[in-house]
């Protein structure tokens, strides 16, 4: 599904899939490779000369693919291929040291996170945009009242902004999520078959740290084939990034409802919404995203399978733990583009959202109402009072306001002015406002930091 989304051609191809190419992983797996010889000939265990004719002929466009691809067909081994090839660009005398020490998962699975490390780039400058569009939206709905809505109902009266300042808040939280799991996640690992250094001895340890050095990553303690918690908390992480933004998603969804009416994605002239319904204005972009952050957390399940690999390495857990990230990191990348779209572009319609407000006749405001009566007769009182003519203006459709007004025990207390004023839903917003502009500022701060 993430491979082919319909509505590609409005949104920006944010990258992702150029470096889940097969090629593209191949070349980090050269880059892996070099990094294994320059730090094996600094700690002397290979000749420097074979260093560096390694490092000059790893690069993918120097290689026959010819010859790279039928060894693929005839093995279906991963890499051994590649390391064939490679060690035949370089010649003799020193072909013979390219890959030493080192197995097939040690490449790929490091090779891997420097893709890895490109894609969270990716998603750290998306979410940038997307909070900067935020930032934006948040500040210019602070103001602008709406119904609130628990179990699909109006409770109180709430601003647009304030459901801004939510996805706002659920954000920052994520941004801090991608950055404290980096050190956990680039991460070195050239422990050979087992894991156990064999290959290398006392000097293993050192070769793995300098692999990293170069790399740019850390180094595992233990460099077992066998962990993959590291590598399943990134897929949980962008699950939770996905589910915040499926829930933007399908809440923008909703209230584009005709029903509803409060907002709309950028629907630009010559859009279709249907073949046969010349009226539809589809929320094609939320859609996108609903559909593609249900694949991210059907892939978190996925991810914590492949953590239960047999004994000290297993084929079968990398081969899904490899499907999981590549599908998650490439639906992660629409899943963002298409939410900055959408935030950057979204239309709000305040007049709709007013009369919408207006439509339980100052039901909404029985709260407010409940709270003022019962600083005079107590909250429990005052709540039988509003509950019985809340209750009869709904079931009866008659004016909540005229059967409050009839009762005695709010007549008494009340005058007709200071109802009108209590059942104004303009005037009971809490700190919707506030909150809004106050994490509009968080999110612009962030955003700033991310673009630096």
């Amino acid at each position: 599904m993430s491979d082919t989304l319909p509505t590609a051609a409005r949104v920006a191809d944010p990258g992702i899939r150029a470096l889940y190419q097969l090629e593209n992983r191949w070349q980090a797996w050269l880059d892996v490779e070099v990094a294994l010889a320059r730090t094996q000939a600094k700690l002397g265990i290979i000749p420097a000369a074979a260093a560096d004719a390694i490092a000059a002929q790893a690069k993918l466009e120097l290689m026959d693919r010819a010859r790279i691809d039928e060894g693929f067909a005839r093995t279906g081994h991963t890499i051994v291929p590649l390391v064939w090839e490679l060690s035949r660009i370089v010649g003799e005398p020193h072909g013979g040291w390219v890959h030493w020490g080192a197995t097939t998962q040690n490449i790929t699975q490091t090779g891997d996170l420097l893709v890895l490390r490109q894609a969270h780039g990716i998603f750290l400058r998306q979410i940038g945009e997307v909070l900067s569009a935020m930032a934006d939206l948040a500040e210019r709905g602070a103001d602008m009242p709406l119904p609130g809505r628990t179990h699909g109902q109006h409770a109180v009266p709430a601003t647009f902004g304030y459901k801004v300042a939510v996805w706002i808040d659920e954000f920052l939280r994520h941004c801090d999520r991608l950055r404290d799991l980096s050190p956990r996640l680039f991460v070195s690992m050239l422990g050979g078959g087992a894991g156990t250094f064999a290959s290398l001895g006392q000097q293993g340890p050192a070769v793995q740290a300098g692999i990293g050095k170069i790399l740019g990553f850390g180094t595992m303690a233990v460099p077992s084939r066998a962990l993959g918690d590291h590598l399943a908390e990134n897929i949980c992480v962008l699950g939770l990034v996905a589910a915040t933004s499926g829930k933007i998603g399908r809440e923008i969804y909703t209230l584009m409802k005709t029903e509803f009416g409060e907002v709309e994605e950028p629907v630009p002239p010559g859009t279709v919404g249907s073949s046969t319904m010349p009226q539809k204005r589809n929320p094609k972009l939320c859609q996108d995203i609903i559909a593609a952050a249900a694949e991210v957390r059907a892939m978190v399940p996925l991810a914590l399978e492949a953590m239960m690999t047999e004994h000290e390495a297993d084929r079968t857990t990398s081969l899904i733990m490899d499907a999981a990230e590549g599908r998650t990191c490439i639906a992660m990348g629409d899943i963002l583009a298409r939410l900055g779209e959408i935030l950057r572009g979204l239309a709000l319609d305040p007049q709709r959202m007013r009369a919408n407000l207006d439509l339980g006749h100052g039901l909404i405001m029985a709260e407010a109402v409940m709270l003022d009566l019962g600083k005079a007769i107590g909250r429990q009182h005052a709540h039988d009072v509003v509950y019985d003519a809340a209750q009869a203006a709904f079931v009866e459709n008659k004016s909540f306001s005229d059967l409050l007004m009839a009762d005695q025990r709010v007549s008494s207390r009340v005058d007709p002015a200071a109802m009108r004023v209590l059942l104004d839903p303009t005037l009971y917003t809490g700190l919707c406002a506030e909150m809004a502009r106050e994490q509009a500022a968080l999110a612009r701060a962030k955003a700033m930091e991310l673009s630096t």
